[in-house]
């Protein structure tokens, strides 16, 4: 089904064209608008992933996408690679988002290097939607930059909101925000997203944009309030989940208070660093908070090495996954821990059990032959492990295992 000749897909009646669309975004999207009736078009120059899609298999985790897929493939859901499928749509739904470059600031230019390269396959009477998270004011970029190449179709911002592995419950279940340069696009969006969900939320589309950029930095900055309580207590030699569970404990006013983890992932940090940009680098609460998260390696290494000495050491990091239960490597913070105790450690060995990588170890191997054992994301799968724990140095920054934070 890969690269099927555009009159071919002129024929299908494509109702929605998905640029990205084998990505942890972009496919579980499509699966869903396949199964609510429309016909989808998967574009993505992703060959691997494109090979795996067509087989009927997801090429990430995703609760009953595969059997979702498979329901909808080749009847509704189809893939292209080529570039010439874009005009065969109504719909072109944007899933590539806004990274940042080594100052932490938007990296645009391959946002626009995008539009420039498929400007040319779009038409007045399509509609293009963005949405991945972007910088503020892109939208708005976006419908000038296409009126001054004499397209006047129809640009909106509808960003995503999913929880990664979770796409398929929550596209239909949480409220969609929709936004457009225009009330025409607007009554087209409201429609379209209608058949996912209808409990619809309309705003502008610089509103939506800073929605999703608030609604990640706030997740973000939750996350370092309960680390940085984590380091403090830490660093007196007090169990910070001894208060923690005392704080929750029947007072519902803080019973979100989140435990202490190696969090962030591909897109809150980012996100963060996004908004900072946005506010001239004066948003100095996600500047601190990034500090914090980040930080929590480094500061895991320095209690260990004024403990106990890590160059004589052998240390396993269980869980490279930026969090349990999930396939996804990106921006995983394990990672940085491992490039710390690189340095520090005589030897660091790494597992998990949803990654492939030919420098992993068996599970079984890094608890045998580690000194020290450190739960870097708490994969389901650990929770009954046979870890001696009174022979082994534990640091189990979740308390997941119920033991305390302290090590």
């Amino acid at each position: 089904m890969m690269n099927r000749p555009a009159e071919k897909l002129e024929q299908r009646n494509v109702d929605i064209c998905i640029v990205g669309g084998l990505g942890r975004v972009g496919l579980p999207l499509g699966i869903s608008f396949a199964r609510a009736g429309m016909n989808v078009m998967l574009y993505d120059i992703d060959r691997e992933a494109a090979g795996v899609v067509a087989s009927g298999k997801m090429p990430f985790q995703d609760t009953g996408a595969e059997e979702a897929l498979r329901e909808v493939l080749g009847k509704r859901l189809f893939l292209s690679s080529e570039k010439s499928c874009i005009g065969a749509s109504r719909f072109v739904i944007i899933v590539i988002g806004t990274p940042v470059d080594e100052h932490l600031n938007p990296r645009l230019i391959a946002f626009k290097q995008l539009f420039s390269e498929i400007s040319e396959y779009l038409r007045d009477e399509q509609h293009v939607i963005l949405r991945s998270t972007i910088f503020p004011g892109t939208t708005e970029w976006l419908y000038q930059y296409l009126r001054s190449k004499s397209r006047r179709t129809r640009v909106s911002f509808c960003p995503e909101r999913i929880a990664e592995g979770k796409a398929m419950t929550e596209l239909v279940s949480l409220p969609q925000i929709v936004s457009s340069c225009d009330a025409d696009g607007l009554q087209e969006v409201s429609t379209l997203f209608s058949v996912l969900t209808r409990d619809i939320v309309v705003l502008q589309p610089k509103e939506a944009e800073l929605a999703k950029l608030f609604t990640n930095a706030s997740r973000y900055i939750q996350f370092a309030i309960s680390n940085q309580f984590y380091q403090i207590a830490l660093h007196h030699g007090i169990d910070f989940y001894r208060v923690h569970e005392a704080m929750v404990h029947n007072y519902p006013r803080i019973s979100g208070f989140a435990p202490a983890g190696l969090t962030a992932g591909p897109c809150l940090f980012k996100d963060t660093m996004q908004l900072a940009a946005f506010s001239n680098n004066t948003f100095f609460l996600g500047h601190s908070a990034m500090l914090i998260n980040e930080g929590l390696p480094n500061m895991i290494v320095q209690k260990l090495n004024e403990k106990y000495s890590l160059k004589d050491k052998v240390v396993g990091i269980l869980g490279m996954a930026y969090k349990g239960d999930s396939d996804d490597a990106r921006e995983s913070l394990s990672y940085k821990l491992k490039k710390i105790l690189e340095i520090e450690a005589m030897t660091v060995l790494c597992t998990d059990p949803f990654i492939g990588d030919k420098d992993f170890h068996a599970l079984g191997d890094v608890i045998v032959r580690s000194d020290v054992l450190i739960l870097g994301a708490p994969h389901a799968q650990y929770r009954e492990l046979p870890i001696d724990h009174a022979a082994k140095i534990i640091v189990d920054v979740w308390n997941y295992w119920g033991r305390g934070g302290l090590f």
